[in-house]
C-alpha cells in the first residue's frame, strides 16, 4: 500500500492509513520541486549575508544575535539537542508516525527552507519502520515531540525497529543508511509548526468516526432492549431541526432496529422514554456536527504551511517572513471540543446500560443474570462506566484556556494544542471501554427477549459480539469479555459485519 503526497490536498485518513496500516509515504515530482526551490532561497539568504530569523540568529528571545556562517549547522544541532527535553512516557509509534507524517506534510509546501536530504530521511523513518522514541509530556504545542524526531536523523536517541528496541544509529545502519547532516534553519524547521497536535488529532479522528458509529448500534441495542418507542426517531419530526448529524443518526437508528419485534410489541407501551433513549438523534447527531467541524480545522492545518519564518518566492525573487502560522489555536481548539462531544457520548451511554441493569426501569432481571442474590451480574461493570466518564469529564476540560509565558516573553500565548490532542487519544480509550460495556449488557439484555426477534441492525450487532463472548448464565471473570468485547469495537472489519443501508 501506497500514499502519494504533493499534488492534492491532504486527508486525514492519509494520515491514518500510513500510521495506522503501515502504507509507504512518497511524495509527487512537485512537492521536491517546491522543496528544492525554498531550500535554495535559504542557501542564498546565507551566502548574501541577509540576516533572517532562525536562518543566521538566535531562536526565541536570542532572535538579536547574529552567527557566523560556520556556526550555523551547528545552531541546528544545538536546536534539537536543547529542544529535546521532553519527559513521561512515551508516545506508541503509531503516534510518532503520525507526527512524523504531518511534518513531512508541512514541509511538502515547500515554504519551511528545509532541504529534500532531510525530509528523504524522514520518510526513511516511515518507510523502514524506524520509529524514534518521543516521551509525551513537555510541549506547549510544538518543539520538544520533533526534536526527539529530530535527533534520531543524527543517530542520537533510541528507536523502535524490528520488533526491538535501539539506538537510532544502530538503526540507520542495518538498512545501510548515513547520519543525516543539518544545515542552516533545519534544526529549527525540524522542531517548528504544529505536526504534533495534527498528527495526533488525526488518529482521534480516525477513533472518534468509529466510535460515533458504534455509539448509534450499542444505542440501539439499548433502545431496543428497554422497549422504546421508535416515534421519537420519526423522520419528520427530526427533519424539523436543520442539522445533519441528527439526521444521519435519526436514519441509522431507523435502519439498525428496523423490523424489529421487540419494538413492535412495544409500541404504545408508554407516552415516552427517558431522554438517554429518546433523545439519542439530538444527543449524538450534536456530538457528529462537531466532529465534522474539528475535522475540518485539523484537515485545514494539515494542508497549512506552519513553520516560523517562512520562505516565499523564488531564489532571485524571495521574502522571508517572520509570523505565527506555528501557533495552533485552530486545532487546539477542535481538539477540546471533540473531546468534549465525545465525553458527551460516552455520558449518555452510561445513562441507557444503568437502565438496562436497574429492573426499576428495565422490566428486566436485576443485574441481567437469571439468578440476581447469589450472582451480581453486571452490577460493578455499571460502576467501571461510571468511573471512565468521571475520568472523561476531566479530560475533557479544555487545554487551550491554559496559558504560560515563554521564552523570555517572546512567547507569551500558546495554544497547548499537543496537551489538547493528546487528552483526547486518552478519553477516547476510555469512550471505547463504556460503549464495550453498553455492548455486553445490551446483548445480555437483548439475549431476555430473543436476539431473533431484534432488529436487522442489532441482530446482526448481537451475532457478531456472541461468536465471541457467550451469553451469561452465572458469573464469571468479566474482564476478559469488556477487553474482547472493546477489541471488536476497535477492528474497523467489526462495523462492515453490521450492514446498516442508507435509506433512500
Amino acid at each position: 500500500m501506497q500514499v502519494n503526497w504533493g499534488d492534492a490536498p491532504l486527508r486525514w485518513q492519509d494520515v491514518v492509513t500510513v500510521a495506522r496500516g503501515g502504507a509507504q509515504l512518497t511524495l509527487t515530482v512537485a512537492a521536491w520541486q517546491r522543496i528544492e526551490n525554498a531550500r535554495q532561497i535559504v542557501d542564498n539568504i546565507v551566502a548574501a549575508g541577509q540576516i533572517a530569523y532562525g536562518i543566521n540568529t538566535g531562536l526565541g528571545a536570542l532572535c538579536n544575535i547574529t552567527l557566523s556562517d560556520d556556526e550555523l549547522s551547528q545552531l541546528s544541532r544545538n536546536t534539537l539537542m536543547s529542544h529535546a527535553c521532553g519527559v513521561g512516557p512515551l508516545l506508541s509509534d503509531e503516534q510518532a508516525r503520525a507526527i512524523i507524517c504531518a511534518a513531512i506534510a508541512n514541509y511538502s509546501h515547500g515554504k519551511s527552507g528545509i532541504s529534500a536530504t532531510v525530509v528523504r530521511a524522514l520518510l526513511v523513518l516511515l518507510n523502514h519502520q524506524i520509529t524514534p522514541h518521543i516521551p509525551s509530556q513537555g510541549s506547549v504545542g510544538y518543539l520538544t515531540h520533533m526534536a526527539h524526531v529530530g535527533l534520531a536523523l543524527t543517530g542520537i536517541g533510541n528507536v523502535s525497529y524490528r520488533g526491538q528496541v535501539v539506538s537510532a544509529a544502530e538503526a540507520l545502519a542495518a538498512e545501510g543508511l548515513s547520519i543525516c547532516p543539518l544545515g542552516a534553519k533545519e534544526g529549527l524547521s525540524l522542531v517548528n509548526g504544529t505536526p504534533c497536535m495534527t498528527g495526533l488529532s488525526c488518529l482521534a479522528l480516525d477513533d472518534a468516526s468509529r466510535l460515533l458509529d458504534w455509539a448509534d448500534i450499542t444505542g440501539a441495542m439499548s433502545f431496543e432492549a428497554l422497549r422504546g418507542q421508535i416515534v421519537a426517531f420519526d423522520a419528520e419530526i427530526l427533519a424539523l431541526k436543520a442539522s445533519a448529524g441528527i439526521q444521519r443518526v435519526g436514519q441509522r437508528l431507523r435502519q439498525l432496529l428496523s423490523g424489529s419485534q421487540i419494538i413492535a410489541s412495544s409500541e404504545g407501551g408508554r407516552t415516552q422514554d427517558a431522554l438517554s433513549l429518546r433523545s439519542m438523534p439530538q444527543i449524538h447527531g450534536a456530538c457528529r456536527d462537531q466532529f465534522t467541524h474539528a475535522a475540518q480545522q485539523i484537515v485545514t492545518e494539515l494542508n497549512a504551511a506552519t513553520d516560523n519564518p517562512l520562505v516565499l518566492g523564488t531564489p532571485d525573487n524571495w521574502r522571508v517572513v517572520s509570523q505565527a502560522n506555528p501557533h495552533g489555536e485552530s486545532v487546539a481548539m477542535a481538539a477540546d471540543v471533540l473531546a468534549m462531544a465525545l465525553a458527551e457520548i460516552g455520558s449518555v451511554a452510561e445513562r441507557r446500560l444503568d437502565r438496562l441493569i436497574n429492573p426499576l426501569v428495565s422490566g428486566l432481571p436485576a443485574f441481567l443474570v437469571a439468578q440476581p442474590g447469589v450472582n451480581s451480574g453486571m452490577m460493578i461493570a455499571q460502576y467501571v462506566a461510571a468511573a471512565l466518564c468521571g475520568e472523561n469529564r476531566q479530560l475533557a476540560q479544555p487545554a487551550v484556556l491554559d496559558n504560560f509565558v515563554t521564552s523570555g516573553l517572546q512567547e507569551d500565548h500558546l495554544s497547548l494544542g499537543t496537551s489538547s490532542a493528546l487528552k483526547l487519544l486518552k478519553l477516547v480509550e476510555n469512550l471505547y471501554q463504556i460503549l464495550a460495556i453498553e455492548y455486553l449488557l445490551a446483548a445480555q439484555a437483548l439475549d431476555f427477549h430473543g436476539a431473533d426477534q431484534a432488529g436487522q441492525g442489532t441482530q446482526q450487532a448481537w451475532q457478531l459480539l456472541r461468536a465471541q463472548v457467550a451469553s451469561w448464565q452465572e458469573d464469571r471473570w468479566l474482564a476478559p469479555e469488556i477487553a474482547q468485547s472493546a477489541a471488536l469495537l476497535k477492528d474497523p472489519r467489526s462495523l462492515q459485519a453490521i450492514n446498516v443501508q442508507s435509506e433512500s
